[in-house]
């Protein structure tokens, strides 16, 4: 009986751990999705709320505002709803992987790095997050400006000309994003990295394995789950960025933050929003559970066969 007393404040504990996370979840992200979800099959009206209540007890009884035409209307004016959703997913593909590209050397090297050295350059890679990201936006500005310092340095040294156009093109997007979440794509890799055995790429060195051939059969297979980690961090919020694409982008580069709020804001139709936000919602979904997938698969294959074990 005293053995049971003992780990009761240990399973207590465990649970309370376990609990405090679910509840947050549940109250913060939970909830507020379960309304939105039933915000995008009501009608709008004016009043606070602006949208009629989906369910209720009036004096005739029970009554339903159910009603599916929001979606209808997506479907209806589909170019001014899907094209923002391509064009969002279009930038956030390419914005993660440029982030890629400069993410893995980056993380490589910082993985293979001395331990001395680790923590400092961890840091430094962290350092961008401890200032706003909206004055690092507007640092990106000046030096992107027709007048700013590259298109000065540029005409200065000889190298162009007439200022380069940087402004308000896809060109000064990616580099917002890339400037905002390449962090993001550098942690997941360099937490898979540093824990690669070195004596396994040295082996594979002996053998007589071409570095191409080290990467492409050792390095990336162990390296993928930090690549898919990385790439749905920046995905994910890429694709509903807004300040970005607002500040950096043009009027051709509208995305589906811009519609977002323009249709909760400026023409106070949360019905629609609440449908355009399930619809964006619909469309992360699709890389988490390829994500998903892609882990079940490679613990299956790791999963060694019984017959074979006692084979072997």
């Amino acid at each position: 009986m005293g053995k049971y007393l003992v780990n009761l404040p240990a399973v207590t504990g465990r649970r309370l751990v376990i609990a405090l996370p679910l509840i947050w979840l549940a109250v913060f992200f939970f909830l507020p999705l379960v309304e939105t979800l039933q915000v995008s099959f009501t009608s709008p009206r004016r009043g606070i709320p602006p949208y009629e209540p989906l369910w209720g007890i009036g004096d005739d009884g029970f009554f339903t505002n159910f009603t599916t035409g929001n979606y209808a209307l997506l479907l209806q004016y589909w170019s001014d709803y899907f094209g923002p959703a391509f064009n969002s997913i279009k930038l956030a593909f390419f914005s993660t992987l440029v982030c890629l590209l400069f993410a893995y050397p980056m993380a490589w090297w910082i993985a293979r790095s001395n331990e001395k050295w680790r923590t400092i350059l961890l840091v430094l890679v962290m350092l961008p997050f401890w200032t706003s990201s909206l004055l690092r936006i507007y640092a990106l500005i000046g030096l992107l400006n027709p007048n700013g310092f590259i298109n000065a340095a540029g005409l200065w040294l000889g190298l162009i000309d007439a200022p380069i156009q940087m402004m308000q093109t896809d060109f000064s997007i990616y580099m917002g994003m890339v400037l905002t979440y390449l962090p993001l794509m550098i942690l997941p890799l360099y937490a898979v990295m540093v824990r690669l055995d070195a004596d396994l790429l040295d082996a594979a060195a002996d053998l007589g394995g071409s570095g191409i051939q080290i990467f492409r059969t050792i390095i990336l297979p162990l390296t993928l789950p930090g690549i898919i980690a990385g790439s749905l961090l920046v995905f994910i919020p890429a694709v509903g960025e807004f300040v970005i694409p607002a500040l950096l982008g043009g009027p051709d580069q509208l995305m589906m933050g811009k519609v977002l709020w323009t249709e909760f804001f400026r023409n106070r139709d949360w019905p629609v929003a609440s449908a355009i936000t399930m619809l964006l919602l619909a469309i992360l979904t699709v890389p988490i559970i390829y994500a998903r997938y892609q882990d079940g698969r490679d613990a299956v294959a790791e999963t060694p066969n019984p017959k074979q074990a006692e084979a072997g």
